[in-house]
């Protein structure tokens, strides 16, 4: 299903590889992160080709909520315990200039920005939001505790962070792809070293930036083992007749559960987000939105639904830098949390000044070759190891686990990786990288 932001854009159109060719960088996926990556390489003059099994922006970043924002919920307090002070604020610093950096370029792009307050609320606990205040508090950041009477449920309150920022994220990036190096339905079937090889050609580069959502490449970095995947669902809602100002929330709200609910404003129109659960498991889904709509927004018009997919890290932290610590040339970017706007853009300055041997102050907060030693490890290798050994009619083509059906998706899912499948086992989803046989 088509979100939002799709229906309203058309993205422009690039041609498929079909021949062979050589390049200094090779960015591996066409979402928001890869085009960032590209832009800032091409204003550094940086020679580059970025190829796109699909269509650009068809995955994720077209189905994001697009929120930038450095709250990405009560993140901070478990931060500081387990990456102390100064690696904490590192990553907040990261996440506000990559806020910065957005209002710079979209100064010059009609693409609906606008600074809303953030709020991540809680329904039942107001301890963890005051010690995320704490958090705040210790890192020189001013967020403020508050109500919040705008939302139809009742909370215990929510930390508010001001000055935070949305958009319309395909016409944004529409105008920054209009002269990149880009080719899609370029499918790239397997690396050999730092030589892609596609359906019609090979493309050798010096360096290689895999932005593929889920990492494809399984004998480097683990990242089978170190993350997941979780789909969160969207209905954007109207007032049957005319905007009723109860459905205007007036910021961005999100729950501090993973299985709440988001609220945005995008004009008129109310997004509700939620119904969440880990890919292959069961979950809300839209009936649970539809629902909540009934009890709290009756007189609400559904115009769109769709869903979006999240790769989740051990720490919540994303995976930007080198692929692994024995991949010299090899980069990745991943592990977004549901924060992929603000993330995409620390990942695309980060990687630039990786490629380009410059100095990056955040380097060691998003390496990828981190410490593992984390309790969703554990969960991680027990969702594996049970699906391995369930017995089931499909088996994702990644490393053999039980594909479980989704019946509100008709689709095909895994619960140790993520990868989904349609009906007719055509791959949506990676880390699979290709079809069910």
């Amino acid at each position: 299903m088509n979100s939002i932001w799709q229906n309203e854009t058309e993205m422009p159109e690039f041609p498929s590889l079909d021949r062979d060719m050589k390049t200094e960088v090779l960015i591996i996926g066409g979402g928001i992160a890869g085009i960032l990556v590209a832009y800032f390489l091409q204003q550094k003059g940086v020679r580059y080709v970025l190829v796109e099994k699909n269509r650009i922006c068809s995955g994720t970043t077209g189905h994001t909520t697009a929120k930038i924002t450095l709250q990405h919920g009560l993140q901070y307090s478990k931060l500081l315990h387990g990456f102390g002070r100064e690696r904490t604020w590192k990553y907040l610093t990261a996440n506000r200039q990559a806020m910065g950096e957005y209002e710079k370029l979209c100064k010059n792009i009609d693409c609906n920005f606008e600074r809303k307050d953030s709020f991540v609320y809680s329904i039942d606990d107001r301890g963890k939001l005051e010690r995320e205040m704490e958090a705040f508090h210790k890192l020189g950041y001013d967020a403020r505790l508050c109500g919040t009477p705008s939302l139809p449920i009742e909370t215990v309150g929510a930390v508010c962070c001001p000055n935070q920022a949305q958009f319309q994220p395909l016409k944004f990036l529409t105008a920054l792809v209009k002269d990149l190096n880009i080719y899609e339905h370029t499918f790239v079937k397997e690396m050999r070293g730092n030589e892609a090889v596609t359906g019609n050609g090979k493309i050798r580069a010096e360096k290689v930036i895999v932005a593929t959502h889920f990492p494809f490449i399984n004998k480097h970095g683990s990242y089978f083992l170190k993350m997941y995947q979780h789909r969160s669902y969207v209905l954007a809602l109207r007032a049957a007749s005319g905007m009723n100002a109860d459905m205007q929330v007036n910021g961005m709200f999100i729950d501090e559960d993973k299985k709440g609910y988001s609220f945005r404003n995008y004009g008129d129109i109310l997004l509700l987000g939620g119904g969440s659960h880990r890919t292959g498991k069961k979950g809300g889904d839209w009936e649970e939105l539809r629902q909540f709509v009934k009890t709290h927004y009756p007189g609400a018009e559904e115009l769109c639904a769709w869903a979006a997919q999240d790769c989740m890290t051990l720490d919540n932290v994303p995976y930007i830098g080198r692929y692994s610590k024995c991949t010299h040339e090899l980069y990745v970017t991943t592990g977004f949390h549901k924060w992929g706007m603000t993330g995409a853009m620390v990942a695309a300055k980060l990687l630039c000044d990786l490629v380009t041997g410059e100095e990056n102050d955040f380097m060691d907060v998003f390496s990828p070759s981190r410490n593992m030693l984390k309790p969703q490890l554990l969960v991680n290798g027990f969702e594996a190891t049970a699906n391995l050994l369930t017995i089931a009619p499909k088996r994702c083509p990644h490393l053999g686990c039980a594909l479980k059906w989704n019946k509100a998706e008709h689709t095909w899912d895994c619960a140790c990786h993520g990868s989904r499948f349609s009906e007719e086992g055509k791959v949506l989803d990676n880390p699979a990288n290709g079809d069910l046989s």
